[in-house]
């Protein structure tokens, strides 16, 4: 079963800070397949999964940055893309 990839830019001012990241746990929380996220645009790099506030606050995205979200399995392509919506919508931010 091949990954779903998506790469997005984070444009909300604040980056992938704790809010920003609850919701985004929230969201891949809910999906019916592991998320994971890197930080760049290779999603070869050191990644996290989605599902960690802590993790996510790590990567330390900041404005202009781009994130890697990848999932595997039933479900996948919704995940990513609901969670690409989620980023490219600012968090509900700004």
């Amino acid at each position: 079963m091949s990954a779903v990839v998506r790469t997005v830019q984070v444009t909300n001012r604040r980056g992938l800070h704790a809010r920003a990241s609850a919701k985004f746990v929230t969201l891949a929380s809910e999906q019916p397949t592991e998320v994971r996220v890197a930080k760049g645009q290779d999603a070869h790099d050191d990644t996290v999964t989605g599902t960690s506030i802590m993790g996510l606050m790590m990567l330390g995205a900041a404005m202009g940055d781009h994130i890697t979200i990848s999932a595997t399995g039933d479900g996948a392509d919704s995940a990513v893309g609901a969670l690409v919506a989620l980023v490219e919508a600012k968090f509900g931010e700004d």
